[in-house]
């Protein structure tokens, strides 16, 4: 018998841990989790997960079918939205209901590629196009649901890899931390894309352009919102910008492996995360199978690795912190699990506590 009930419908809720007896509150806190449902060993659809809110200890609690390769999900209260990566590309909009289980509004297409990466801003939904280089703009409409297209931006840019830079990639779309500025981050094109939003529409503003080959993947800001840390997935390191007036300076860059780790298999960063103190910065490593440990310092304007945590699974695809910064959770694409980790908030480093079996993750948003 299974002996934990969850009760809560969203977000946080009130758990029953029966132990001989005798009822322990436990707080569980809703998940969800991307995957590729075309691909062979995918989910069925968008998963459901909780944790315990004390333990990071994942459990399943359902999925929401008809939701396809939903590979990048955000989150605002009941609504959810979710990237449907597919040549052709569309997003999805969805509500959590009484019951607690969310229901699909709609789906509107990108009128792009594969969209891989998608963000919130100023009431519009903002979706990045992997293989077409786009970004498309999106509204939402007052019951969730999201609005016919009122944009899309092409990038143009090149860089020196033949197999992934032969155009423009856009791998991630952001907003800054002051919520004035969007940035698109372009792997194909080796450079970051700054836009502003005005009535639907976006107006750029500058272009951060980064060291030939770097395929920049994703950002993360630091609290302060003056320095962002840019992962660049094909030659392994991490870039520290500074950035004022929606504009990308370029500054140190470093290794996102210890000395002397091995060149075989090939090293893929993939998602950059920052500690809400600012004290500290996350980046996995696919292909090393670990999470990069870096001291953040200078006020944010230098890193410094500490170390490189195993991972406890294969190709982390997406990491995420939770809101108390005590718990970060790893998508293990090529092992189909989701480990969780005890983050020591003094020192930054990571302990692994669990592992939870999920279909192909590529996503965890809470």
């Amino acid at each position: 018998m299974d002996r934990r009930r969850f009760l809560g419908a969203v977000g946080v809720g009130a758990g029953l841990l029966m132990t001989e007896g005798v009822a322990e509150a436990r707080a569980e806190v809703r998940v969800y989790l991307g995957t590729y449902t075309t691909w062979a060993g995918g989910g069925p659809g968008l998963g459901l997960a909780s944790y315990d809110a004390a333990t990071g200890r994942l459990r399943s609690t359902g999925v929401v079918a008809g939701v396809p390769n939903p590979s990048f999900v955000v989150t605002a209260g009941k609504r959810v939205y979710a990237v449907n990566e597919q040549s052709k590309g569309t997003v999805t909009a969805l509500e959590v209901g009484a019951n607690g289980v969310p229901k699909v509004i709609n789906t509107q297409s990108t009128g792009g590629a594969d969209p891989c990466h998608l963000v919130l801003h100023k009431g519009h939904v903002l979706a990045a196009n992997y293989s077409s280089g786009s970004v498309s703009v999106h509204p939402v409409r007052s019951d969730g649901g999201l609005g016919a297209r009122t944009d899309l931006v092409r990038h143009k840019g090149s860089g020196p890899d033949p197999d992934r830079q032969e155009g423009p990639h856009a791998h991630q779309v952001l907003a800054d931390r002051a919520g004035e500025y969007v940035l698109a981050v372009d792997l194909g094109a080796d450079a970051v894309f700054s836009y502003r939003l005005e009535q639907g529409r976006l107006t750029r503003v500058g272009t951060a352009t980064l060291h030939p080959g770097a395929g920049p993947r994703h950002l993360a800001f630091h609290p302060n919102g003056r320095y962002a840390y840019i992962a660049n997935e094909l030659d392994s390191t991490v870039v520290v910008a500074s950035y004022a007036g929606g504009v990308l300076t370029p500054g140190q860059k470093l290794g996102t492996l210890p000395p002397g780790a091995p060149t075989t298999p090939r090293n893929y960063p993939a998602e950059v995360v920052v500690s809400a103190d600012g004290r500290f910065a996350y980046l996995s490593n696919r292909g090393h199978d670990s999470v990069a440990v870096f001291a953040v310092e200078r006020d944010g304007a230098a890193l410094r690795l500490l170390e490189a945590t195993p991972v406890g699974g294969e190709f982390p695809r997406h990491i995420a912190l939770d809101p108390t910064g005590k718990l970060l959770f790893a998508a293990n694409q090529n092992s189909n699990t989701v480990t969780t980790f005890a983050v020591d908030q003094a020192t930054g480093r990571l302990k692994h506590t669990s592992t939870f079996p999920a279909p192909i993750p590529v996503c965890v948003a809470l």
